[in-house]
C-alpha cells in the first residue's frame, strides 16, 4: 500500500486567528462550507503575504502604505472579483477581532477598490429551454436511456427552470419540503434563509409521476433526486454533469450551468410582466440591486408594448 503523504503542519498563527474566524462564519453567519472556504482562503493568503516568511503577520501593526502594497501587488494575479471578495473576506476578519478586542483597527474600512465590469448575465430563450427540457423524453423515446433516469433527469431540469433554483438548493430537497397541494417548495439558500417557490403546473405533474412511478422511498427526509433508483441523494456536481449532457443534445452552448437556468427563470418573468421586486423575492435576493441586472433583458419587451401601445409611438 502506498503511504500517504503527510499534510504540512499549520502554521500557528492560523490556528489562533483564522481557525476562530472561519468558525464563526460557520455556525454562527451560517455561511456556505464554499463561501467559508474562500473567505479562510483569503486571510490565509494575506497572512503569508504579511508575514513574509517571517513567524507570523503582525496584525495589529498594518498601516495604509502597508495596504496600498498590497492591494498594488494583488491586482497583478487576481481578477478585479476575486481581489473585492478577499477584501470583504478581510474586512469581516478585523471586524471580528475588533469585536473580540484583540484588534482596535479595521485597515480595510474605506478601502477603494477599482471598479467592478458588470457583465450581462447570459440565459437561455424560451425555445431554446424547451429543446433543453425536452432532451430526456426524446432520449427515452429512442431507448438511450432508462425510464427512471428520463423522468429524473426531466424533473430536475423542470425544478431548476420552474422554480428558479440554485442547484444546492434543488439536491437539497426533500419531499418535506414540497407543498404539492399548493404547488410550492420550502427552500434554504444563503445565509440559511427560507423561502417558498412556486413550481410551476408541469414541474408538478413531473414530479407527481415521478414519485408515484419511480422514487423509492419517498418520506418526508426522504431527498427527491438520487442517483440512479436507489436512495442516495444527487450531489450538485452529478446535477451540473447531467445539465451538459443535454445541452450536448439539443445543440446549445456548453458554457450555460444550472445557475444559467436561473438567469433564464428571472429574464422570462420579466419578460412575461413580473413585478421587479416579485422575482427578487423568488430569487432570494437580498437586494434590489442584485435582482436589477436582469432588467435588460426586458428593453426589447418595453419597446414592443410602447409601440402597439402610445400614439407617438
Amino acid at each position: 500500500m502506498k503511504a500517504e503523504t503527510p499534510q504540512p503542519e499549520k502554521p500557528r498563527w492560523t490556528i489562533e486567528w483564522v481557525e476562530p474566524f472561519a468558525e464563526h462564519l460557520a455556525s454562527q453567519r451560517r455561511l456556505s462550507p464554499y463561501t467559508v472556504r474562500n473567505y479562510r482562503s483569503a486571510v490565509e493568503n494575506f497572512g503569508t503575504w504579511l508575514a513574509g516568511g517571517g513567524k507570523a503577520p503582525a496584525w495589529e501593526k498594518l498601516d495604509p502604505r502597508r495596504i496600498r502594497g498590497y492591494l498594488i501587488e494583488a491586482q497583478h494575479r487576481l481578477a478585479r472579483r476575486t481581489l473585492h471578495n478577499h477584501v470583504s473576506a478581510l474586512r469581516a476578519f478585523f471586524r471580528f477581532w475588533i469585536r473580540r478586542d484583540r484588534l482596535r483597527v479595521n485597515p480595510f474600512a474605506g478601502v477603494t477598490l477599482p471598479k467592478l465590469d458588470r457583465p450581462l448575465p447570459k440565459f437561455l430563450t424560451e425555445k431554446q429551454v424547451r429543446l433543453l427540457l425536452d432532451g430526456p423524453m426524446r432520449l427515452l423515446e429512442n431507448g438511450g436511456i432508462t425510464p427512471f433516469r428520463a423522468w429524473r433527469d426531466r424533473l430536475l431540469m423542470e425544478l431548476l427552470y420552474g422554480g428558479g433554483l440554485r442547484v444546492s438548493e434543488l439536491t437539497a430537497l426533500n419531499y418535506g419540503h414540497i407543498d404539492l397541494e399548493n404547488g410550492v417548495a420550502r427552500v434554504t439558500g444563503k445565509g440559511r434563509k427560507e423561502r417558498l417557490c412556486p413550481l410551476g403546473n408541469v414541474a408538478l405533474a413531473c414530479l407527481r409521476k415521478f414519485r408515484s412511478e419511480f422514487a423509492v422511498q419517498t418520506g418526508r427526509d426522504d431527498p427527491v433526486l438520487t442517483v440512479d433508483s436507489g436512495t442516495r441523494r444527487l450531489y450538485p456536481r452529478q446535477a451540473q454533469l447531467l445539465l451538459k449532457r443535454y445541452l450536448a443534445l439539443a445543440d446549445l452552448p456548453m458554457d450555460i450551468s444550472p445557475h444559467k437556468i436561473r438567469h433564464s427563470y428571472a429574464t422570462h418573468l420579466l419578460n412575461n410582466g413580473a413585478d421587479l421586486r416579485l422575482v427578487q423575492e423568488l430569487l432570494g435576493h437580498a437586494n434590489l440591486s442584485t435582482t436589477q441586472i436582469y432588467t435588460h433583458v426586458s428593453v426589447g419587451r418595453l419597446q414592443e408594448i410602447y409601440r402597439k401601445a402610445h400614439p407617438r409611438a
